[in-house]
């Protein structure tokens, strides 16, 4: 396969026309890196409540320009692959919180397991999640000149005899990641294997970041493991991190606000217990500089008691969650993981940034962020619901409909053709579902707006534009909701290319 071709992350079957509309996804093999600042922290238990969603492989203590350990030497902080050391004067370590966190939530995980797993099939055990848990790279930003135990089960997992995927999840610097992947180069480098190893972790090797907190990607994966694929999130995580309130339009905030956390997340069992909200009273361990449980810190920065703080790292996971979407087939397709697009200098590297926007309705205005943030409501929604779960029996609780498509989901037409597209759901809950069709115009490569017939119903019809050049694409989204409390959202997508 031509390495260049636009990316395709998914796994492709050879089934008729019919399974075609709802073909069964391959749940994706992933690897957490955190440093452990207080956002990673609300992300790990939400990644929690969606552990069933996909294949946990490994989760890995790194470090940060934010947060590292040092080396319990007193070792003044240096290091080649770092910025830091201007910011904060040298330091032998800065806002660490150690490495029995994860293990900690996996415990408070235990708590509701029992629970959760009535409501969904694929939980891990908290036995297995233990089991996954690893010390990187940590003493210093960008430390990567020794192997760990970490990096060290990260290169055997890149090297197994698995060929799917492996989803590299940086939530804090990506130095652990490269010390496995330089040690793999160091082993093999010189011998006869090098050329099929090379290629073997490049085509298995998937690293989403979330900005770049250490040097280490930029200084040695970009150049040393070029064909390894980079999505790259460094402005649409911003409307599910700390700049929340400058970022999502008001009519959007209410669903991290104070008062929904306080109802929907709060008092919601030992997991959610541990989640960290703004003048909750909480302080999280090691990180002084981080009061956000004090009301009068959060006073100083606007912000109400329980209001949200950060799950800047989520989106990374939410790439992987199936909803119907499709975007994890590609990243352009956009979906709860955000929209991103192939790098105009680089084939295997897709990016946000401020030429990636979508158009928000409520400012009227192109919007580098909305990407992700037009997804806030269908997740803090999910979000409530798989809180829920950890508390209530099932018949209490609401769950997703699941929604399937009467044809294929890829379609060719002519312009000026009529193309009639019929979707339908069943809830598990036995709720009503409200059908919702729309153009993801960002999506598809067909620059205007289609005219859809009856939107609201499970059967839409829409003529092709007579303008529409042949090869061009047009992104159509059934949103198919239930009228459970919290409503539930899931999608199916049709693209239609033009003859």
């Amino acid at each position: 396969m031509n390495p260049l071709l636009p990316l395709a992350l998914g796994i492709f079957f050879a089934v008729s026309a019919v399974a075609q509309t709802t073909p069964k996804v391959p749940k994706a093999r992933t690897i957490v890196t955190t440093d452990g600042e207080v956002d990673d922290v609300d992300t790990f238990v939400r990644l929690l409540l969606y552990s069933n969603e996909f294949d946990l492989v490994g989760l890995v203590y790194s470090s940060s320009q934010w947060h590292y350990k040092g080396d319990g030497k007193g070792t003044k902080f240096t290091s080649a692959m770092a910025s830091t050391a201007q910011r904060y004067g040298e330091r032998t370590e800065l806002r660490w919180p150690g490495t029995t966190w994860m293990k900690s939530y996996i415990d408070r995980y235990a708590q509701v397991y029992p629970t959760l797993r009535k409501h969904a099939t694929g939980y891990p055990t908290p036995a297995y999640l233990r089991s996954l848990v690893r010390v990187g790279n940590i003493d210093f930003e960008g430390e990567m000149s020794k192997d760990t135990d970490g990096s060290n089960f990260i290169k055997s997992i890149l090297l197994d005899n698995d060929p799917s995927p492996v989803y590299l999840q940086i939530w804090g610097g990506t130095n652990t990641v490269a010390r496995a992947l330089k040690s793999i180069e160091e082993q093999y480098k010189n011998t006869a294997q090098w050329p099929t190893i090379r290629k073997k972790v490049s085509d298995k090797a998937i690293i989403y970041a979330v900005l770049d907190q250490d040097a280490t990607y930029q200084q040695y994966v970009a150049p040393n493991w070029p064909q390894i694929r980079v999505l790259y999130n460094s402005d649409q995580f911003w409307s599910f991190a700390y700049l929340w309130p400058r970022v999502v339009p008001t009519e959007l905030q209410p669903y991290l606000s104070g008062p929904w956390f306080d109802k929907n997340s709060r008092s919601h069992g030992a997991l959610l217990d541990g989640y960290y909200l703004w003048g909750d009273g909480k302080q999280l361990p090691g990180d002084p500089e981080h009061t956000h449980g004090d009301m009068a810190e959060a006073k100083k920065y606007d912000r109400q008691q329980y209001d949200f703080i950060s799950e800047g790292d989520s989106p990374a996971f939410f790439y992987l969650i199936d909803v119907g979407l499709r975007s994890k087939e590609n990243i352009a397709y956009g979906g709860w993981g955000g929209r991103m697009v192939q790098s105009p200098t680089n084939p295997y590297r897709w990016e946000d940034g401020k030429t990636v926007t979508d158009y928000n309705p409520f400012t009227k205005k192109q919007d580098a962020a909305y990407p992700q943030t037009r997804w806030i409501p269908a997740l803090q929604n999910d979000f409530a619901a798989r809180a829920d779960w950890c508390v209530k029996p099932y018949k209490a609780a609401n769950h997703p409909p699941v929604v399937t498509l009467d044809q294929p989901r890829d379609r060719r037409a002519r312009a000026g053709q009529t193309v009639v597209l019929t979707g339908s759901a069943t809830d598990p809950d036995g709720n009503t579902v409200r059908y919702h069709w729309w153009q993801y115009a960002e999506a598809g490569t067909y620059p205007a707006a289609v005219t859809l017939a009856q939107p609201d119903q499970a059967r839409v019809s829409f003529t092709v534009p007579a303008d529409a050049k042949q090869g061009q694409t047009i992104h159509l989204i059934l949103d198919a909701t239930d009228t459970g409390s919290p409503a539930l959202t899931r999608y199916q997508r049709v693209i239609v290319t033009v003859e």
